[in-house]
């Protein structure tokens, strides 16, 4: 027995923490003779490192008992047992490490020794005497199954030993692990062989599947195999050998599990070679060509086993180009998940989110997709493949060293977990006293304000959370299932056949492509290698663009600016669906790629939906006078902070037109595919910030604080502008409204405004590399001959005395932009009086409307148009549409406050609701308005410059039509539905052609209906 206060001193050893004060087998006539009870200490400084050793093991007070227990039992064995057991862990550091680390991490391991007293010599020897080969692997009788189990036991404690204390690494461990369940396969093979009754062997062998396959075994789980006999001739005796080698298995070591084979379980335990190659040829599903990743040779026929391999690879390198074999590979990793009980999903570490089977599915599937071509990534192991994914650039540097990391930790916790008992589990302990054992069997030890356990879950929690991410980030990479629909005779072409494979694709210059491919992917670094894996992708996404060598040109010059940053590729690879959104904009769209090429940082916003939805004035304004802001302390510099806006509205308008080209791409749409009028919206509140950032700009260039303080000052929208209806290539039409501070007369504060108003067309105008907004003050009073900037009092008096029709039109659009707003609202309330005037427009006036509209008709449409394709002053085109909304708007809204909207389309809704128009054409107005408004946006997108004649055949019709293409186009149909355009390939030729047709219908019905609304 201890005396009082000897607790104390042995805690410090670990000891007593589960065992009571006096931990059985310490001192005592039967004890170990480790401490002197008299002086309370060691008994000598032999029996303190056995103490010390003790204290390190996973869990001292089991390593103490079972340390008794084998000295008990070599007692009872005679001949000294016991006194040589405890000399030798006085002498021999090594030994005393090995053993007490066993005693103290596995009750299993500890019963075995307890059992047969003398393998503790097991582990004297060092682990560099532990070969992780099968051979050498089993030492002793392995003629019986008693013999053979001992030696499989005598084996696993080295491996545990040199596991326990560092001399192995845990890819060594499951590598020996993995030799040790071919050794005892091997062992089993022979004893099943030489129970037959006939002498002559079958041709048999045995393939390792799953973790033994891939040689990352851990200490207790099911050995999965694959058998495979010669011919027909071999089936029966095989048959029983296959049989007879589980049952020993099962007794000796672990369960042999044969379900991997060709339908399961109810398929033959064996069959033959040529029955193997034809199911699978023709029956497998993408799991089992999955399983196949990790087949290799263990027992038996290791010729046979290796000739079975070699027939099935080429299957294993196609099979990813299954129209579904991507998503099955997912599908079947959900149902992993869904198969997991409820109550233990959070305690998984094998099967559950976050485990070892996420780090291995997308590792699994990115061999299966890219393994095709690079035969570098056909490793069976999950660490060896995903070092080959991380080198060839398929994976990041940094997450597969997060990956790797994440691997070890889990497969170290699972190690840990099964040792202790030799019971096969993946769930982490809930118990506290077993999750302290496992945090210290791990190497977690208690510091000050933390214990092991905190430490422990902490990075837990961190390593499953990086891993899901991950997991998601890689399995559900977009670009795989691109990748994996390119035949795999085409990812890897020589210069000839990738010149023919160009021509196929319809490139026009196939030499020049050829030229652009090389240049992106020659030589052997990192960012050839990802060009590589790009490149087979975007070319058939460039090869569906009306001109797929201005594609590949623009991805070049982007991938020549960008190519040195570090970020740029790897946002293409591995950030959702960029690089497929990237190929189809520089595909379709001069205008995106001359933005891009510009700012090519811009290119990160592909990467989140979220970032492709147009954000709302009121931040946009925000953000743009804080970008001037920053020019304008201090000493002002107005030429940069007019920059400061003009680049922020050039990366509003990419972002805009990103989502608008992007929102008929199916699943390339971002999570809110924008329409025609969410991009009216979208540019116009850029328009709207643009305006206000510059105004901030030019009122400090111009002085105008300084020089007329209290100066009011206002931006009035108007045209398309006012109606948030504005398009790519739309000027920004204003009226200019100034009121001069108290006391302060018109003609003094008259310049300071125009200053004001100059500057800021000038400072918006000005050549640069963003693109110039021109601001367009032509709808003011008297034209172009009229002064710019006008005070309200001076509109108030030339509206009452001078003001014509057109001008009362104009003002329908109008509303408060920037500037002043109590100044805008007194405007806008001067222009309801004129716009919308007590009785509406008298005969006279409307005669004037439409003998105006004939002359603009006439006279502004270009010489070389064709009337019935123009979009904007075409037959049923823009205009036509907008007059004649806007003549109701005159003659109604003074009674109808419905018609009161700057908005053409609300209007017209109002207009049919109040009975102005009847439903067949206001629904022909509205389809011909948006029909045309679309087409004019999606010409802008694909010459990069302003256009509004629809071309009746070529490339830019081929574009528009693309751009047009998809499920959320709304385009007019005779069913009111969307329709979908036809890409290449399924109606060539008559795609556009109906396309063209479809605009002239349209087009020719909305004309009938405002020949009947217009000029009724």
């Amino acid at each position: 027995m201890t005396r009082p206060g000897a607790t104390g001193r042995l805690a410090r050893y670990g000891l007593g923490v589960s065992a009571g004060p006096a931990p059985v087998g310490l001192v005592g006539p039967d004890g170990l003779g480790l401490w002197d009870a008299a002086a309370q200490e060691p008994a000598d400084p032999g029996a303190a490192e056995i103490l010390v050793a003790l204290s390190r093991s996973a869990d001292p007070d089991l390593a103490l008992r079972q340390l008794h227990r084998l000295a008990a039992a070599g007692r009872r064995a005679g001949a000294g047992g016991r006194e040589r057991l405890l000399a030798a862990l006085r002498d021999d550091a090594g030994l005393r490490r090995r053993l007490i680390a066993v005693l103290g991490a596995s009750s299993a391991l500890g019963d075995h020794l307890v059992a047969n007293p003398g393998d503790w010599r097991a582990v004297e020897s060092g682990p560099d005497e532990l070969t992780p080969t099968a051979d050498g692997a089993l030492a002793g009788d392995l003629t019986a199954v008693p013999g053979l189990r001992r030696a499989y036991r005598r084996s696993l404690l080295r491996i545990a030993a040199a596991d326990l204390t560092g001399g192995r690494r845990l890819e060594q461990t499951m590598a020996a692990l993995s030799a040790l369940a071919d050794a005892t396969l091997r062992a089993a093979y022979d004893v099943a062989v030489g129970e037959l009754p006939t002498p002559a062997p079958p041709a048999l062998a045995v393939v390792a599947m799953g973790k033994c396959g891939g040689n990352e075994l851990n200490y207790v789980s099911d050995v999965d195999v694959i058998f495979v006999a010669r011919s027909d001739a071999d089936l029966t005796p095989a048959t029983t050998v296959a049989a007879r080698l589980i049952e020993i298995c099962g007794q000796v070591a672990w369960q042999v599990d044969a379900a991997l084979r060709p339908e399961g379980s109810r398929g033959p335990l064996v069959r033959t070679l040529a029955s193997h190659a034809a199911y699978y040829r023709r029956w497998a599903r993408t799991w089992e060509f999955q399983a196949l990743l990790k087949a290799r040779p263990a027992a038996g026929d290791l010729d046979l086993a290796g000739e079975w391999i070699e027939q099935l690879q080429p299957l294993v390198w196609t099979a990813a180009e299954r129209p579904e074999a991507v998503e099955d590979v997912r599908a079947m990793r959900r149902r992993i998940i869904e198969n997991v009980p409820p109550r233990e999903l959070p305690r998984e570490i094998k099967r559950g989110p976050g485990g070892l089977r996420d780090i291995e599915f997308a590792v699994q599937l990115l061999q299966l997709v890219h393994g095709r071509a690079d035969e570098s990534l056909r490793e069976p192991g999950t660490l060896a493949a995903l070092r080959a994914l991380v080198a060839g650039g398929y994976v990041g540097r940094q997450d597969g060293e997060a990956l790797v990391r994440g691997y070890r930790f889990l497969r170290s916790v699972e190690h840990r977990l099964q040792l202790q008992r030799l019971h096969r589990t993946h769930l982490v302990p809930q118990d506290p006293a077993a999750l302290r054992w496992l945090a210290q069997s791990l190497g977690y030890s208690a510091l000050p304000g933390r214990e092991a356990v905190e430490a422990f879950r902490a990075d837990w929690v961190a390593h499953a959370a990086e891993v899901r991410r991950l997991h998601a980030k890689l399995l559900y990479r977009p670009l795989l299932e691109a990748v994996a629909r390119v035949p795999a005779n085409q990812l890897r072409l020589s210069s000839t056949q990738a010149r023919r494979r160009l021509e196929l694709l319809g490139f026009a210059a196939p030499a020049g492509a050829l030229k652009h491919i090389e240049a992106l992917t020659g030589g052997v670094s990192r960012t050839a290698a990802i060009q590589r894996t790009l490149l087979p992708v975007l070319l058939a996404e460039f090869a569906d663009a009306p001109e797929p060598d201005r594609g590949l040109l623009a991805y070049r010059q982007v991938s020549e600016k960008l190519g040195s940053t570090p970020w740029y590729l790897r946002l293409l690879r591995d950030e959702g669906p960029v690089a497929l959104r990237l190929a189809r904009l520089l595909g379709l769209s001069r205008y995106v790629t001359d933005l891009l090429t510009r700012d090519p940082e811009a290119l990160r916003l592909l990467a989140d939906d979220a970032e492709l939805t147009p954000r709302p004035v009121a931040a946009l304004t925000d953000g743009f006078i804080a970008a001037a802001a920053r020019h304008l302390e201090g000493e002002p510099d107005p030429g940069a902070a007019i920059r400061a806006v003009r680049a922020q509205r050039r990366r509003e308008l990419f972002r805009i037109a990103c989502a608008d080209a992007l929102s008929t791409a199916g699943t390339l749409a971002p999570a809110a595919p924008i329409d025609v009028f969410a991009v009216g919206d979208a540019l116009s509140a850029v328009t709207d910030a643009t305006l206000a950032a510059a105004l901030r700009v030019a009122t400090v260039d111009a002085g105008a604080a300084r020089a007329m303080p209290g100066l009011r000052f206002a931006v009035i929208g108007m045209g398309r502008l006012g109606g948030y209806e504005m398009s790519y290539p739309s000027d920004a039409d204003v009226l200019f409204v100034y009121e001069p501070p108290p006391g302060v007369a018109e003609d003094a504060a008259s310049g300071v405004a125009h200053a004001i108003a100059e500057r800021l067309r000038t400072l918006l105008g000005m050549p640069a590399p963003d693109p110039p907004l021109g601001v367009d003050a032509d709808l003011r009073p008297e034209g172009r001959q009229g002064p710019l900037v006008r005070s309200l009092a001076a509109y108030r008096a030339y509206y009452a005395r001078w003001s014509r029709v057109w001008e009362s039109q104009a003002l329908l659009r109008a509303r408060h932009v920037c500037g002043d707003a109590d100044l805008g609202a007194e405007f806008l309330a001067l222009a309801d009086r004129v716009r919308y005037p007590a009785g509406g427009p008298g005969r006279e006036q409307i005669v004037e409307i439409r003998r105006i509209k004939a002359r603009v008709d006439a006279e502004r449409l270009p010489r070389s148009a064709d009337r019935a394709m123009h979009t904007k002053l075409g037959q049923g085109g823009l205009a036509d549409v907008e007059w004649t909304v806007q003549l109701l708007q005159l003659r109604h809204g003074h009674r109808l406050p419905g018609l009161r909207t700057t908005r053409t389309l609300e209007a017209l809704a109002a207009a049919r609701a109040a009975g102005l128009v009847d439903r067949a054409d206001a629904a022909a107005l509205a389809d011909g308005w948006t029909l045309a408004s679309r087409v004019r946006n999606a010409l802008t997108l694909v010459r990069g410059r302003p256009l509004d004649q629809l071309p009746r055949h070529g490339q830019e019709l081929a574009g528009v039509v693309l751009l047009l293409d998809g499920p959320e186009a709304h385009l007019p149909s005779r069913t009111g539905g969307p329709r979908r355009w036809p890409r290449p390939g399924e109606a060539a030729v008559e795609g556009p052609g109906e396309f063209v047709d479809l605009y002239l219908r349209t087009a020719r019905r909305c004309r009938a209906a405002i020949e009947r609304v217009f000029y009724e």
